[in-house]
């Protein structure tokens, strides 16, 4: 790898050269399994999870046992990090045992404060902020459809969120047209469009941010996620965020108003509400179980990439 990785943080941490190479590194795996079944021979994992999870801990915990290596999860039971101990003692009795922790936390400073004080690799596996095994995954899927990644043009519709965040800068670092669609004040933090615009400027990117779903444009591809985070279902709440997200239901309208072919969600999908029954279906468009999969392919390749950089190029 042109610079090696240390830990797997967030998607503005990494060089475009580090993405490729991890990209590429997926699909090989992904088509050679049995090349990379010893990689991780005699490594374990600790997986920490403060959030239900279903596509993560499947795809952490098979996709470990596929490369020869050891998994451990750690649930809701122990708490939420920083409470019943602090995250720098969490961090070191984990270095203790484990060569690598992969945390799915409600916050960022959780990662950063894991990643500061372990002595072993640290994999991001979703915060409020980042979600860069899904952004990972998710250009894997767009390289196997597309011949070439810097001629696609990529939109995301629906709540400014980590999955978003994740999306547009790994697409401005890889050099990916990409164009956010969220309604007035659903959109990402000043930082993150700063951040992303910085990225775009230096990959020669255009990042474009817009309230007005008519101005989505031309596009490839188009992917959205639900309006409802994991936690936020208060019966209220919902009903005001389904009256101002309807215009921005991803449909088959959408698709063809925007000429676009392929459809994205990294689900748990809330049919009918961000998108139709009828789109996330229908295997003419629908890649959202290539991309479930593509999950355990891309992890395996930052698990292989920290852990057993020699077999990572």
């Amino acid at each position: 790898m042109s610079k090696m990785l240390n830990n797997f943080l967030a998607d503005d941490q990494l060089s475009k050269a580090q993405i490729q190479q991890l990209i590429e590194l997926a699909i090989k795996i992904k088509n050679n399994p049995a090349d990379y079944s010893q990689t991780l021979a005699g490594k374990s994992v600790a997986m920490i999870f403060e959030k239900p999870s279903l596509r993560t801990h499947v795809s952490f915990d098979m996709g470990i046992a596929k490369l020869g290596g050891h998994s451990l999860y750690l649930g809701q039971q122990n708490g939420k990090l920083g409470e019943r101990e602090r995250v720098s003692d969490y961090a070191k009795n984990l270095s203790c045992y484990a060569d690598a922790i992969v945390a799915r936390v409600f916050e960022n400073s959780a990662i950063e404060g894991l990643a500061e004080h372990a002595s072993v690799p640290v994999v991001n596996a979703l915060c409020d902020l980042y979600h860069p095994c899904q952004a990972l995954a998710d250009f894997i899927t767009l390289t196997e459809k597309f011949s070439d990644l810097s001629k696609v043009k990529l939109a995301y519709v629906g709540d400014g969120n980590n999955v978003s965040n994740s999306l547009m800068l790994m697409a401005a670092t890889l050099g990916v047209d990409f164009t956010l669609v969220c309604p007035q004040g659903y959109g990402p933090s000043e930082e993150m469009i700063n951040k992303t615009q910085t990225l775009a400027s230096e990959s020669g990117a255009t990042f474009t941010f817009t309230s007005n779903i008519d101005a989505i444009g031309s596009q490839d591809a188009i992917y959205t996620d639900t309006w409802v985070s994991m936690g936020d279902e208060d019966a209220s709440k919902k009903v005001t965020i389904l009256e101002v997200f309807t215009p921005y239901q991803v449909n088959h309208e959408l698709m063809a108003k925007a000429g676009a072919s392929v459809v994205m969600h990294c689900q748990p999908a809330h049919l009918e509400e961000e998108i139709t029954t009828a789109l996330f279906d229908d295997e003419n468009y629908s890649v959202v179980f290539q991309e479930a999969e593509n999950r355990m392919w891309g992890q395996a390749a930052v698990l292989v990439s920290l852990l057993n950089p020699a077999l990572a190029t």
